[in-house]
């Protein structure tokens, strides 16, 4: 009876430093965004527009729908905010190396690329605004890759659980399999990244999910530091809901991509992660099937603009309806995914 009273005592005390974390995500993340405001709007840091579209060619129906919004000038690289909050509270409260230290390395790693992205944004003149589309693949698959050797070779990860099946021995696979997941996960996210508040409320329903898978897995340090995303994200996203303040940019979108990946490795729960992360896929899906069509239709598309979100907003849907309802989608899924991954776990 004592074991178990005090089993309990230590488990409750795990899931209130997770929740306290969590909070204090939220306190830093605040505090820091009056600093990065005034600097970003004195240093003009504004976002450029795009002028080639995710699916090739000229983005003509996303420039109607958003022209009004970049000719406000609205400050890019805000995700800057959360990058720093979850590092600090995650040096100074919640260090582990093996489950903390690579999450939060990928999301730096990742950041710092993105960070130069949204810097040639801001002073360049390309169409595709910001860095090339090679370079920037192969900067994030260094980080992936390096990701995924700490991953087999200092974590010791060499299986990967699949629902029936159980575990399957991959070996040194597993590096190939770590840089696609994170890859994939980290540009979904960033396609996602379109409208005000969109990414930030999407983030939080899924970083909040894996604190959850975390939790009941007994990783409280990497449920902690879902829930120290989810913090900051709240934050950034009170800001950055319509008509936003400023954008996450890519330093923002592929760091915060990139460490879901990592955490979806880490939790062993990949084959969730599509259920849980829908709206990234339907995303994504739409930019692929735009591109598809035009190359095999003679040009013709199946959305009027993608990714999907910029679909329903040239058809009429007001982006705060866009924006609510995707969220919606978010959370429906994050509780689909949690289930998935119980009855999968624990059948």
């Amino acid at each position: 009876m004592h074991s178990h009273t005090l089993h309990f005592a230590l488990q409750t005390s795990s899931l209130l430093r997770i929740v306290l974390l969590g909070f204090l995500g939220f306190l830093v993340a605040m505090a820091l965004t009056p600093l990065y405001t005034t600097i970003a709007y004195k240093r003009e840091w504004w976002k450029k527009q795009r002028t080639e579209a995710w699916s090739g060619g000229a983005a003509t129906v996303y420039n109607k729908l958003h022209a009004a919004k970049h000719r406000r000038n609205v400050p890019n690289m805000a995700g800057l905010i959360f990058i720093a909050s979850i590092t600090i509270v995650t040096i100074l409260a919640n260090i582990s190396r093996s489950q903390t230290w690579l999450p939060l390395a990928g999301m730096l790693g990742a950041g710092v690329i993105g960070l130069a992205d949204d810097v040639m944004n801001i002073r360049g003149t390309t169409k595709i605004a910001g860095m090339g589309a090679k370079l920037k693949f192969g900067l994030y698959s260094l980080v992936a890759i390096a990701g995924g050797w700490w991953f087999y070779d200092k974590l010791g990860v060499q299986s990967v659980y699949l629902p029936g099946a159980h575990h399957v021995h991959i070996g040194v696979l597993i590096i190939a399999l770590f840089w696609f997941v994170v890859i994939a996960t980290a540009n979904s996210v960033n396609i996602t990244d379109g409208l005000d508040g969109l990414a930030g409320g999407l983030l939080a329903s899924s970083f909040g999910t894996y604190a959850l898978i975390a939790a009941i897995e007994g990783k409280y340090s990497l449920a902690a530091f879902c829930l120290t995303v989810v913090g900051a994200l709240l934050s950034y996203t009170w800001f950055n809901i319509f008509p936003a303040r400023f954008f996450m940019g890519d330093v923002g979108a592929f760091a915060l991509g990139t460490a879901l990946g990592i955490i979806a490795m880490q939790t062993d729960t990949i084959y969730v992660l599509p259920i849980i992360g829908f709206v990234y896929v339907m995303e994504t899906g739409s930019v692929i099937i735009n591109r598809a069509s035009k190359k095999l239709r003679k040009g013709k598309k199946v959305f009027l603009s993608s990714p999907i979100h910029h679909h329903f907003e040239a058809i009429g849907w007001p982006e705060t309806k866009v924006t609510m309802r995707f969220w919606i989608l978010g959370q429906i899924a994050g509780v689909l995914g949690l289930v998935v991954f119980l009855v999968g776990r624990y059948s």
